[in-house]
């Protein structure tokens, strides 16, 4: 069949099997909204383009499937940046069409032109501008592929207007074989065994697991090798919920705001078995002092994470749902019962745990675990970046992947809410909560209406502090206590901005009106809710490794 460019993008979306696409019109990519407009699949309208690319993050987050987004040229494919940086920090695969000007007057600075390859080709995993129409369908094929496979991550499709309206005979590849693209998916069975020799002979091991773990589905395969060999395990932020963290080996997040017991006894191991994580610089801190005693295990089918920022003793390039399952295979138990031991009585001497507040009071930490004893764990919850998103991290208890979506490489504010109406989508089997603070929500709160129109019950749950918090304590702890802009009293009275998008909006400021509002809220499956809790203004994240040093430095509580 002939068919225009626009139609073979539909065409090629529609062998993809898409389920939603997200996005915002403009004008180099009408034809293609002309075609969407019987499109088998859902387009759901952003209200920013990068709320748009931040809905589709959420939703490949939380269903293991690939993103689409689409934005027209110039301040449209700009407005993506962010978010593209976001998912490729996070390994998250998203396909993103951006529409560009005539193929004729790429290079004119025509109106609304941009080098969106130029620009992007950081922060993707490939880009394409497409030149001519034939080459459309295998370039999505290809893009698809490239996105989901390896280490995911997102690619960009520049299409010309002219691209679009072009003819050409459609022709969807079955297979795509790209030279010099083969990721490495079995590991190699003479460095599995070499790491289960290491595995059967350590005293001190620990497991460390990161969002690897989660995006090659292998939870399955990692509570199995904890099963046979009784290690205790840590995972990365962006790991949370790849094991439960309700049994007792689980040693909850490790990192800059990690508990004690997982820092001390990564710190003390003889032999740290990473398993789809990479090393960054919130979980090693000063990496001159980290696992000073470790031999290193390092499981990532990546091999540009492998030694990147620590040298391995060991490495296995490969991908750990593959690499787990053959090491399940062989390995035996070692003898650590003294280890676990002294682990456990770290977990007892050291709990995380915060101070309890005055009467009324409503602590952040309180509205988190409440948030968990009335969902019993069972949500979905996303966060935005700081120290709510420390809070959510580790006072609610994860127990199944794809549980906890957050931005964790960028730190993206802004994130979590349009995230919370993609992973809603995916979804709707499951209570989807943003946990928010005051600052963060307010980057991204024109998607409420969003949230409103297709009726999705996301709650946001805003921590209000009257703070940039996190950028506060950093202020309180490190600059004099100089709070400098960090002050943000002039918030919209959250109540009111709800309701006149057509949500629910909730105030809760005595600690004994939590437990009601969060009821209340969960009894709303119609629209979205937010619930305004007025919490301490002062409350810091703890425990706290400083950037840069080690866990000898580890900050419990305010300074004197």
């Amino acid at each position: 069949m002939k068919a225009n460019g626009a139609q073979i993008i539909i065409e090629s979306l529609k062998k993809e099997n898409v389920e939603y696409m997200f996005g915002y019109p403009g004008g180099v990519v009408i034809p293609i909204f002309h075609q969407l407009f019987n499109a088998p699949f859902k387009f759901i309208l952003s209200r920013h383009e990068q709320g748009a690319v931040h809905a589709a993050d959420g939703y490949a987050r939380a269903s293991g499937k690939t993103g689409v987004v689409l934005a027209t040229s110039g301040p449209g494919a700009t407005n993506l940046v962010t978010g593209i940086a976001t998912a490729y920090m996070d390994s998250v695969p998203l396909v993103v069409f951006t529409g560009q000007v005539s193929t004729r007057m790429i290079g004119n600075d025509a109106f609304q032109e941009v080098d969106v390859t130029g620009i992007t080709r950081p922060i993707t995993k490939h880009n394409y501008l497409v030149q001519d129409v034939k080459d459309l369908a295998r370039i999505i094929k290809e893009a698809f592929h490239i996105a989901g496979t390896g280490r995911p991550g997102p690619v960009v499709i520049d299409v010309p207007v002219d691209i679009s309206n072009a003819e050409h005979k459609f022709h969807y590849p079955e297979k795509i074989d790209i030279r010099g693209y083969k990721p490495k998916y079995e590991g190699h069975p003479v460095q599995i065994e070499k790491a289960c020799k290491l595995i059967e002979a350590s005293k001190k091991p620990v497991i460390y697991a990161g969002g690897g773990v989660i995006i090659s589905n292998a939870s399955k395969e990692l509570r199995e090798f904890v099963k046979l060999t009784g290690i205790p395990i840590t995972t990365t932020l962006l790991g949370l919920g790849v094991y439960p963290e309700t049994d007792k080996l689980s040693l909850e997040m490790l990192g800059m705001h990690g508990t004690y017991y997982a820092n001390h006894a990564v710190n003390e191991s003889d032999l740290l078995i990473a398993i789809g994580a990479r090393f960054d610089d919130r979980v090693t801190g000063n990496i001159k002092t980290f696992i000073p005693n470790a031999k290193v295990i390092h499981i990532d089918i990546d091999p540009a994470s492998v030694s990147k920022n620590v040298l391995v003793d060991v490495p296995i390039v490969g991908d750990c749902r593959h690499v787990l399952n053959e090491i399940n295979k062989m390995i035996k138990a070692p003898s650590i019962d003294p280890w676990i031991k002294e682990v456990m009585k770290m977990k007892e001497e050291h709990p995380l745990t915060y101070d309890q507040p005055q009467k009324g009071m409503i602590k952040p930490q309180f509205v988190v675990e409440e948030i968990y004893r009335l969902t019993k764990g069972d949500a979905v919850i996303c966060t935005e970046v700081g120290q709510n998103q420390m809070w959510a991290a580790q006072f609610y208890k994860y127990t199944q992947p794809r549980t906890f979506i957050s931005s964790g490489g960028l730190g993206t504010m802004g994130y979590g809410f349009p995230a919370a109406i993609g992973a809603q989508l995916a979804r709707p089997d499951k209570r989807v909560i943003d946990i928010a603070g005051d600052g963060s929500i307010q980057m991204n709160i024109q998607e409420l209406i969003v949230a409103v129109q297709h009726r999705l019950p996301v709650i946001v749950a805003i921590l209000n502090n009257g703070f940039l918090g996190m950028v506060r304590q950093w202020q309180q702890l490190f600059y004099e206590k100089r709070y400098s802009h960090t002050c943000i009293n002039f918030a919209p009275d959250f109540v009111k901005l709800a309701e006149a998008y057509g949500a629910a909006g909730i105030r809760v400021e005595e600690k004994e009106d939590v437990a009601a509002a969060i009821k209340k809220a969960l009894s709303i499956n119609d629209r979205p809710i937010i619930i305004d809790f007025v919490v301490n203004r002062e409350e810091n994240v703890y425990p706290m490794v400083p950037a840069g040093k080690s866990v000898k430095d580890t900050i419990m509580r305010e300074l004197a």
